[in-house]
Formats: C-alpha cells, structure tokens, sequence
C-alpha cells in the first residue's frame, strides 16, 4: 500500500483497530477499519500475525516497540520490511521513523501531549522526521488536535488513546483528526463515515 492509497483508507474508514490482544486479531479483521495497528506479538509470531490481515486485505501496522525480540536499529527494521512485510510502522521514535521511510515503510509517528514542551518538541520532531502520519494520544484533547492541524499542514492526525465512547471518537474527527485510533473492540463495528470533516 503506497501513500496515497492509505489516505484514501483513511478519509473513507476514520477508523483504526488498535490490537492489544490476540484474542482480538479475528475481530479486527473484520471491523470496519482503514487499517489495523499491532502492539502484541514477537519475532516469533508476528509474520504470522501480519499475513493474516493480508489475507483479509486489511492494512497492517506494527507498534515496533511492543514486539519482542526486534532490535531497533536497520537490521531490525530491515528485517521487519523484507520478512514481516507490514504497511507500516507506528512508533514514538525518530530514528525509526527514518529508517522505516528508508525501507520503504508507511510510517505514524506517535506523540504524547502531556504538557506545552511536549507539545512544542513533537512538532520539531515531526518536522525533523515527516512520517506519513501523525498520532496524537491522548485523543480527548480536540482543541489540540486543532492547534496541531493549523501546524502541520498536510500531514494527517490520528487521535488514538482513552476513547471509550463514539462521542469521543466524533469529536476528535470534528477537531481535526483524519481518524480515530481504538483499542476497545466494542468501538471498532462503528460507521464513521457519515462523520462531517471540519474545513481547516
């Protein structure tokens, strides 16, 4: 799945299966979701876990830091774009956003706005690194989301973290985010697609 095509998923579905759980990977696949985001498994299961949403035609992510056994450096990510072959990766981290782009992976890179500095160094990070898109946690936070669309220009928000409700969800659609990231299973059968996009 190249860029293009992702954003295309992403304007259509609004929706992220954020996985946690194996118990939930067949409830995933059959979510209404633009892709799915993996933050369990390891070495040993992961191609596994990958080529069952291929065979689904879900998009898949790997939260790299939440998978045992992968180093984090390019043989690591080498690795993870040549055997795994996800879409692509979401991670907090700069120097894996770089090496994933450099592999040719679809890159989210994740940020935690808990304070103004966090705030500020995440945009200088996203600037410095331009992954594909940018998550936001936590996502009940929608006049940031605004402040960050006005900052970021093109690069597309996903707001993902304690959504435990489809007002949440809509909300931070209506605030500026492109989708919603959820880990709540309950959530992921949501229709988001009649959910208006604000004009920025």
């Amino acid at each position: 799945m190249n860029q293009a095509e992702f954003y295309e998923r992403l304007a259509r579905q609004k929706l992220i299966a954020s996985v946690k759980e194996p118990k939930y990977l067949e409830k995933a696949a059959e979510a209404q979701a633009s892709a799915v985001v993996l933050s369990i498994g390891n070495i040993g299961v992961i191609k596994r876990y990958v080529d069952f949403f291929k065979t689904h035609g879900v998009p898949v992510f790997l939260h790299l830091e939440r998978i045992g056994g992968i180093s984090y450096d390019r043989e690591g990510v080498a690795f993870v774009a040549h055997y795994v072959r996800p879409d692509g990766i979401v991670t907090t981290r700069n120097t894996l956003i770089k090496l994933a782009k450099k592999q040719g992976l679809l890159t989210i890179q994740r940020l935690f706005l808990v304070d103004s500095d966090a705030l500020r160094s995440g945009l200088q990070s996203v600037q410095d690194t331009q992954p594909d898109a940018v998550e936001l946690m936590p996502a009940l936070l929608p006049e940031v989301i605004a402040e960050y669309r006005q900052e970021l220009g093109e690069t597309p928000i996903i707001a993902g973290g304690l959504i435990r409700k489809r007002e949440q969800m809509v909300q931070a659609l209506q605030h500026g985010a492109v989708a919603v990231s959820v880990g709540s299973h309950s959530l992921w059968k949501e229709g988001l697609a009649d959910v208006s996009m604000p004009v920025v």
